[in-house]
């Protein structure tokens, strides 16, 4: 049973007496693991339509050429929440499991919901944190990650959580701690309180595998009874729903901000029943067919609320395509979740970070755009700072630009927003591009093993094996096939030489003096 807007909350949201609301509502739908060819709108070739995230790119902006801040999910989703990239916290990627944490997000460190909340949003986030949370024993001891260490929580002591979202600027929260499906601790923590603690074993032969092998990663561990596993995306869908229309009903002279954080398309692979057998291409592509579904019903239900023109709408994802998925989806429906790009997720290629991205506000921004302006996840930060008319302190989102101008149709590409970009791979290191170049500062991928396994049948000849980084030009080589490094040596000593400086401890990547553009200076579209 899936929540839906009852008529009388319908009638209550269009008769209730409104104030004006000058500033747009905002919705951030994050992906999980979604490559840049599991799109149709991305890639003509895919083995399944994706009809209502193609009507989105219709009717608003599509990005080819934007990227998560990490090839793993949570120093990603700390880039989304901080406008920065996961070093510059003094901490090494990794992706949280058990009652891992502490939080990326430091005491008293900005997010995006601060920042909105100071404009006088409602903010809400609902699905995957998984950016590390304080979790105490018994005897009042920090837990560090790991499945075993779940039962040794003390409920009591650790909530309200001291680092949950409602701690970092969302006034409601509803969060798996993890990967929903994957990582213990499955638990549910709703404002900060976990209402049913872990008590059982979680045991995968009691959720389905599809195909006999798309349970691939599903850890056993320890859960809350009738904690959901293949409906975990209805289910945060339902409360993201339930946050827009209260919030319709209660406080409609008040603009809101909401993330629905989805684990589609992350191991394993579970489509609810009602999306089972709806593409012809297995599991994995009804489970990206729900992922759009779902996002057609928030678009739908922003229509029947009649907020449609002003809520800004934007899609994204934390990496590229999980290893064994492109493998499989390749072999058996001749579909590339990369999009023909190297690499997959935890790889610093282009397929390990290069992800869809794509933005809608029917009021302000123009129909039918594909930009080719370089952009990372870092930046929905600062550009919802100039949505919003909020002035950035320059020690805020040291790594995030404003793509505004890009989405409203006044910058175009030919005046790049970002004159470079960095991304981080698995083990932390580093890549950056300016302009069409790229500089990986390590060898190899950065993340897998092309050496044996599934993976081999892609590896590629390094042509430098002598390097110790490697340098791609991308408008010749969009493969990253051929190694520059000793060929375009003066190059690559530039882009060293940029990226020591962008990395330094109390660096930044993003300008200085950054001033938002405000609602008085978009356009209102005709």
């Amino acid at each position: 049973m899936h929540f839906r807007i009852p008529a009388l909350i319908l009638a209550a949201c269009f008769t209730s007496p409104l104030l004006a609301q000058e500033l747009p509502n905002i919705i951030i739908v994050y992906a999980d693991d979604l490559g840049y060819g599991d799109l149709s709108c991305y890639n003509p070739k895919a083995a399944y339509k994706t009809p209502r995230l193609d009507q989105m790119a219709a009717e608003g902006i599509r990005f080819t050429d934007a990227h998560s801040p990490c090839t793993i999910c949570s120093p990603s989703r700390y880039g989304l929440y901080s406008g920065q990239q996961v070093h510059r916290t003094s901490r090494r990627c990794t992706a949280f499991e058990g009652p891992g944490g502490p939080s990326y997000i430091k005491p008293g460190e900005m997010t995006i919901a601060d920042m909105v909340k100071k404009q006088g949003y409602r903010t809400g986030v609902f699905g995957k944190w998984h950016v590390g949370l304080t979790w105490y024993d018994k005897n009042g001891k920090k837990l560090g990650g790991g499945f075993k260490n779940s039962l040794l929580i003390d409920y009591e002591k650790s909530t309200p959580l001291e680092d949950g979202p409602n701690t970092k600027g969302f006034d409601e929260s509803f969060i798996t701690p993890n990967c929903p499906t994957t990582d213990p601790l499955y638990v549910y923590i709703d404002n900060g309180m976990v209402p049913v603690p872990a008590s059982q074993r979680h045991k995968r032969d009691n959720v389905p595998n599809p195909g006999g092998k798309w349970r691939w990663d599903n850890d056993e561990g320890w859960m809350s009874p009738n904690y959901k596993f293949v409906d975990a995306d209805l289910l945060f869908y339902d409360k993201t729903l339930q946050f827009i229309t209260n919030h319709r009903k209660n406080r409609a002279d008040k603009p809101f901000f909401v993330v629905f954080s989805t684990q589609i398309a992350h191991a394993p692979v579970l489509p609810a029943p009602e999306f089972d057998g709806k593409t012809k291409a297995g599991a994995r592509g009804d489970f990206v067919y729900e992922l759009d579904a779902l996002t057609g019903r928030l678009l739908d239900a922003i229509k029947e609320l009649g907020i449609d023109e002003n809520t800004l709408i934007m899609f994204n994802a934390d990496n590229g395509p999980e290893t064994m998925h492109a493998v499989w989806m390749r072999e058996d429906h001749q579909h590339d979740p990369a999009g023909g790009l190297r690499g997959v997720k935890r790889d610093a290629w282009e397929g390990g970070h290069r992800v869809p991205f794509i933005a809608r506000w029917p009021g302000r921004i123009p129909t039918g755009q594909v930009t080719s302006q370089m952009t990372n996840t870092t930046d929905i930060f600062a550009t919802v700072a100039s949505v919003v008319g909020y002035t950035l302190p320059d020690d805020v989102a040291v790594d995030s630009y404003d793509m505004l101008p890009v989405m409203i149709g006044t910058q175009e590409d030919g005046d790049p927003v970002r004159p470079h970009m960095l991304t981080q791979s698995f083990r932390s290191e580093f890549q950056l591009r300016q302009g069409h170049w790229k500089y990986l500062d390590h060898k190899g991928s950065g993340g897998n093993s092309y050496a044996k396994g599934s993976l081999k049948k892609y590896a590629i000849p390094e042509a430098a094996p002598e390097a110790t980084g490697q340098l791609y030009d991308l408008t010749a080589d969009r493969g990253e096939t051929k190694n520059l490094f000793f060929a375009e040596s003066a190059k690559r000593r530039e882009l060293q030489t940029l990226l020591a400086k962008l990395t330094a401890k109390g660096g930044r990547s993003a300008p200085t003096g950054r001033e938002p553009l405000g609602m008085e200076n978009i356009p209102k579209l005709k």
